[in-house]
């Protein structure tokens, strides 16, 4: 239905006094905007980690102690920790932002009986907006008078191909619907307008459009840390409150053994730094940021760099159809043709073909924007058919409620050809089809359907050159041509990159707003399981919370699906206990995508909103990415678990050192606060630069996902750690011990039980590159160029410190002999080789070892 002249008030719209009271009354046609946090409120955000304040309290206590050497490298730690963690999150987008970037930056409306361009964000309630091809639309409006219109909504329902739009003026007054299905009169607020013109009555505008409704459930969510984060957390909280009962208890036996409460003070802050493992939060933060830093270059950014190691520990991974699997743009897949099938990607330019392509080619616009329009101008370009160079169109037959059918007229040198597509039913009554004909065609499209491709009849007609064009394209005398069927294509690596993650344990389920049929013709083609068949946003909404978490378990392709209940499945499936990562890239997987363990957005294709709404981005579309980051993230976390199971043999061991004096009076402090810290210049590059550039395990993708809940340090990961310090200090105790019965002065002890400790960290290092394969075979087969830099830095600082007498005398060390120095580091390495041991008989499948 159109206006008519009695229409008044809709055809002369809103007066401009009217106009700027419903901007005052219902504000501009934006989304609320978020404060955005500057750079000092980043920093106090890093800073208030768990981690990073264990590392603050060090730097503190040893400031405290007037020790400004170790108070410096700890405070330089931090601030290269902050630093790190900035330029991660220096480039953070503001979803809500990207949502009103989307808005039409200039709209045509009709005030005051004219039209006046303006400011998407002035237009109001009641405007009457003129809309044409290329057009975002600025507001959710009801559609008053069209030509042929046809608008893209896939960034709100999922769906490539475009609907079209018949107007009703006489649903001015009704409330907008929900997005979705064609011939409707709505136009929704961000979406992009691919054929036609028309005029359209505002009647919702910024927070209450339905991609308003988006932005506030996007406003509603936050980012949850991940698993490996919350476990930190809890590990130096606990480690962290011990530590300081330890240097409470230390600092009192000590005080009343031997006398001395400042010494007692002192082997107190020992004690609590060799206990706290403030290596934690540099590690962390150094792998995630420099396997963020190797993603990129992978195509993977990551805008949360924890979210790496967490997409190691996916469970599931949501994927949505459009823009994802497939490629978001038509191709027409195949003709039929007489009744048989053609594929086009092997067909040969027979006659009959030839027909359809060319017809095809000038039932479409000189420059098309529809996707399928689109699709019949590259197929025609392919075969490299030119009509529409050598023809001039002279009448265009739109499409229309009751004729599904677009029929373009056009002079050519024989004459008046008119060539239609459009729905089969049409073509099919443009071309007065018999009953039979029409069942046979009808059984061709209902076989295409279930293949998830979208079927166009196509016909051609002659007419008199001298002949005036009827007003009717039904008077033209239509021939059949045959039917073309469209697909939005599948992506060439999905099915690859899908059947790794099968092989690695992670399920993946499509969730779209497309058709049932499509969805799942698409699922089977790329490797999805679908023997459970598909369920749909309507039957999702007759389920309660605990059925849906029963079908989730079985199901995994979701059509037909609006954000609520994208939203609804993603915590249904993390009810189930699972980590769900979700991939996508329209408006309508924002939500999902913040609210999941992972987002995922596409970025070539995908929306501002997607990217700023995830946690990684794939740059390059490419699904395979997603495998290769799960690859990545479990190669860190293997890292991770190596290098803070490190971490924790040599605190046993330090603290053990730390502990052995307070048993005899007359033995002295083995190591100083001093001492400590030079011992961290050894274990945190040795964390942070060796074991994150060691390379991953080649069977990571044959492993199933790391259980949900399942700590860093799972009984015998930790009892490892624990026995590996208990070697190393029975070692280091034994030359402490040996020092003292040959006589040697407190500095001289300290030199000997320095050395000791300083090569048996080196032997963890070596010994911890792999728990599977020998020290040996490491170094052979797993090449990491930076164990030979830290094994020689660290050797040269040590004789530095021994050997150089004014180095010696600062840092209070005594002179010591080569060979005193040779047992030191033969005890040493004797108390950590017993792992080497241990491995050999994990080879044999004697004992148990979890891998890494």
């Amino acid at each position: 239905m159109s206006l008519d002249a009695s229409d008044t008030q809709l055809l002369t719209g809103l007066t401009g006094e009217i106009a700027a009271q419903r901007l005052v009354e219902d504000g501009r046609n934006e989304l609320p905007k978020d404060k955005g946090r500057n750079v000092f409120r980043q920093a106090w955000d890093v800073v208030r980690e768990p981690m990073l304040l264990l590392l603050l309290a060090a730097g503190l206590i040893n400031f405290l102690l007037a020790e400004p050497l170790d108070g410096s490298i700890l405070m330089m730690s931090i601030l290269v920790v902050i630093g790190i963690s900035l330029y991660q999150t220096h480039r953070t987008e503001n979803a809500l932002g990207a949502l009103r970037d989307l808005s039409s930056p200039r709209a045509l409306v009709v005030r005051d009986g004219e039209r006046v361009r303006v400011p998407g964000t002035d237009v109001v309630r009641g405007d009457l907006i003129v809309v044409a091809e290329g057009d975002r639309v600025p507001a959710d409006a009801i559609l008053l008078e069209s030509t042929n219109l046809a608008v893209d909504e896939s960034l709100l329902t999922g769906e490539s191909v475009p609907v079209g739009k018949v107007a009703d003026a006489s649903m001015h007054d009704a409330n907008v619907a929900r997005p979705g299905g064609n011939d409707t009169p709505w136009l929704y607020s961000g979406t992009l307008v691919v054929a036609g013109h028309g005029l359209a009555l505002a009647r919702r505008t910024g927070a209450s459009t339905e991609m308003g409704r988006i932005g506030s459930a996007l406003h509603e969510l936050t980012s949850q840390r991940t698993p490996l984060q919350r476990e930190i957390d809890r590990l130096v909280r606990v480690v962290a409150s011990v530590g300081v009962l330890a240097a409470a208890i230390v600092v009192v036996v000590y005080g009343l053994t031997k006398g001395s409460w400042l010494e007692g003070l002192l082997a107190g802050i020992a004690t609590i730094m060799s206990m706290l493992p403030e290596e934690f939060p540099v590690v962390f933060t150094v792998f995630l940021a420099l396997g963020a830093w190797k993603m990129s270059k992978r195509k993977v950014l990551a805008r949360r760099s924890a979210v790496i190691e967490a997409l190691g520990a996916a469970t599931v991974i949501g994927v949505d159809k459009t823009g994802t699997l497939t490629m978001n743009r038509m191709s027409v897949m195949g003709l039929i043709i007489d009744g048989h099938a053609h594929v086009m990607e092997s067909e040969s330019l027979t006659p009959a073909v030839l027909d359809v392509v060319r017809f095809g080619r000038l039932a479409s616009p000189i420059r098309p924007f529809d996707p399928m329009d689109t699709a019949f101008v590259t197929l025609a370009e392919r075969f490299a058919v030119a009509e529409v160079e050598n023809a001039t169109l002279i009448r265009e037959y739109a499409l229309s409620r009751d004729l599904l059918a677009i029929s373009h007229a056009w002079k050519t040198h024989d004459g008046v050809v008119v060539a239609s597509k459009g729905a089969p039913e049409a073509i099919a009554e443009l071309c007065r089809m018999d009953e039979s004909h029409r069942t046979a065609m009808m059984g061709h499209v209902q076989e295409a359907a279930e293949n998830g491709q979208r079927v166009l009849g196509l016909a051609r007609a002659v007419w008199p050159d001298s002949a005036v064009l009827p007003d009717d394209p039904r008077q033209f005398a239509f021939e059949f041509l045959g039917l073309a069927c469209l697909q939005d294509p599948v992506r060439p690596n999905a099915r690859d990159a899908i059947t790794m993650c099968a092989q690695a344990g992670v399920r993946i389920v499509m969730i779209t707003g497309d058709y049932p049929g499509t969805a799942l013709a698409i699922a089977r083609e790329v490797g999805i399981e679908t023997s459970a068949g598909c369920l749909t946003g309507a039957e999702l909404g007759e389920l309660s919370m605990p059925e849906l978490e029963e079908r989730v378990r079985s199901v995994s392709v979701f059509a037909r699906m609006v954000p609520e209940q994208k939203l609804q499945l993603i915590r249904a499936l993390q009810d189930n206990g699972e980590v769900v990562g979700m991939t996508g890239d329209g408006v309508n997987d924002a939500p999902a995508l913040r609210a999941a363990d992972i987002g995922i957005a596409m970025g070539l294709r995908g929306t501002d909103v997607a990217r700023e709404s995830a946690d990684l981005v794939i740059t390059d579309d490419d699904f395979a990415s997603i495998a290769e980051g799960v690859r990545q993230g479990r190669g860190i976390f293997d890292n991770l678990r190596k290098a803070m199971s490190y971490i924790v043999a040599v605190h046993v061991s330090i603290f053990g050192m730390a502990l052995l004096p307070l048993f005899v009076a007359e033995w002295p402090l083995v190591l100083l606060p001093i001492q400590l810290a030079l011992l961290e210049l050894v274990i945190d590059p040795a964390c942070s630069v060796v074991f994150e550039a060691e390379q991953h395990d080649p069977r990571l993708m044959e492993r199933p996902p790391r259980a949900v809940g399942k700590p860093i340090f799972g009984r015998q990961t930790l009892t490892i750690a624990i026995l590996q310090g208990a070697g190393l200090f029975v070692g280091v105790a034994a030359v402490y011990l040996w020092s003292i019965s040959t006589g040697s002065t407190s500095d001289q002890s300290r030199s000997l039980t320095f050395t000791a400790l300083v090569f048996g960290n080196l032997a963890l290092i070596v010994v911890n590159r792999s728990w599977r394969l020998s020290a040996f075979r490491t170094f052979i087969e797993r090449r990491n160029p930076m164990v030979k830099w830290i094994l020689g830095a660290t050797t040269t600082m040590l004789f530095v410190l021994l050997l150089v007498t004014p180095v010696r005398d600062a840092f209070s060390f005594g002179p010591v002999g080569a060979l005193e120095i040779t047992i030191c580091a033969g005890v040493a390495v004797a108390g950590a080789s017993w792992f080497e041991v241990l491995k050999a008989f994990g080879r044999r499948g004697l004992v148990t070892i979890t891998t890494v």
